[in-house]
């Protein structure tokens, strides 16, 4: 997108805010007006207000549609996508999964504590269905796939957003963290089964302090694994 400055610049801007808070003032999905409405509303020119609307596109607070039946529809970010941004952010300041798992290890604990109160159904079923498959997974991108389901599955049973969003920072890095050979060992797969495991069983059993225990010994594990593997590669 052209590159603007001074007054147009600022016109742009508080275009986009103002189109920002229309949105947020409606119902996701809601019809905001046509093209011509919204010049009208706002009193700017056309390449104002597509520029405008550009930059509340690409922060999901709009959809634009063509045709007859287009228009300005009002739209909400998805939560995967608000992830990926923070995950990709991360990666270009140099954070690792080591970064992760250091920051994450007291938030994961209370994640599995506060699973062992779960009264969800659906999400106590899909604990008990991955603790039947745990012996399955013997390869290194079935134990960081399991990883990474586990800790989803924890987090949501968490009834706690910010620990969902921390803990899934986590599950975006781990789905890509093949390369470094996490879980090439057949020891460290072994012993990961057996953590998913007792992990399981500690929330079903709906106790708490081993819950958190064992969630404590897979983030030290898991450290360890990674300081090692960043030694050897050094």
């Amino acid at each position: 997108m052209m590159q603007l400055t001074g007054q147009a610049e600022t016109l742009v801007l508080k275009t986009a805010r103002e189109l920002a808070q229309l949105s947020l003032s409606t119902a996701e999905g809601d019809f905001l007006g046509a093209e011509e409405d919204l010049l009208a509303h706002f009193g700017v020119s056309r390449p104002t207000l597509r520029q405008a609307a550009k930059i509340v596109e690409n922060d999901k607070l709009v959809s634009v549609r063509r045709g007859i039946k287009g228009g300005f529809f009002a739209a909400r970010p998805d939560a995967a996508d608000a992830i990926r941004t923070l995950a990709r952010y991360l990666r270009m300041k140099g954070g690792t999964l080591s970064d992760i798992l250091v920051v994450s290890r007291l938030v994961s604990e209370e994640a599995a504590a506060r699973a062992c109160s779960c009264a969800d159904e659906t999400l106590l079923c899909r604990l008990e269905g991955f603790l039947a498959g745990v012996d399955s997974n013997d390869t290194p991108g079935a134990m960081i796939k399991a990883e990474s389901e586990l800790v989803e599955i924890i987090s949501r049973m968490s009834g706690n957003p910010a620990i969902e969003l921390v803990m899934a920072i986590g599950f975006s890095f781990g789905r890509e963290e093949r390369e470094i050979g996490l879980y090439r060992e057949p020891e460290h797969r072994q012993t990961g089964r057996l953590l998913h495991r007792k992990l399981c069983l500690a929330i079903l059993d709906r106790d708490e302090e081993i819950a958190r225990v064992i969630m404590r010994r897979r983030s030290a594990t898991m450290l360890e694994w990674l300081e090692r593997e960043s030694g050897v590669n050094a």
